[in-house]
């Protein structure tokens, strides 16, 4: 189980974009995650008129590594730490480290 998954809403806690806001797009690996409108590039995209791809400087968001994002605490209003705990009927939960609230239902 991962401490950060698809969908999940996170905050940036380190970099050019940190206090920024995002929903998670991908997961690509252990370490990196790629984060909708955070840590955008400039791409030089050709056209291809086959394809039906106009040309251009497109913006591109480029993966980051999990450290630098947080998952976001409705109740702390910030970034807090995840942790796991199993419940009484076997589960195993994603839980917030500062309160304990369990983060999955």
């Amino acid at each position: 189980m991962r401490k950060i998954k698809v969908g999940d809403d996170v905050m940036v806690i380190a970099g050019k974009d940190k206090g920024k806001r995002g929903r998670v797009l991908r997961v690509l690996d252990a370490d990196h995650v790629v984060v909708e409108n955070v840590n955008i590039a400039k791409k030089h995209q050709k056209a291809n008129p086959q394809r039906g791809i106009s040309g251009g400087i497109m913006d591109k968001e480029m993966p980051m590594h999990v450290s630098n994002v947080g998952l976001f605490n409705p109740a702390k209003g910030g970034a807090d730490r995840v942790g796991f705990k199993v419940l009484g009927d076997g589960r195993k939960v994603r839980v917030y480290k500062s309160d304990g609230e369990v983060v999955d239902v």
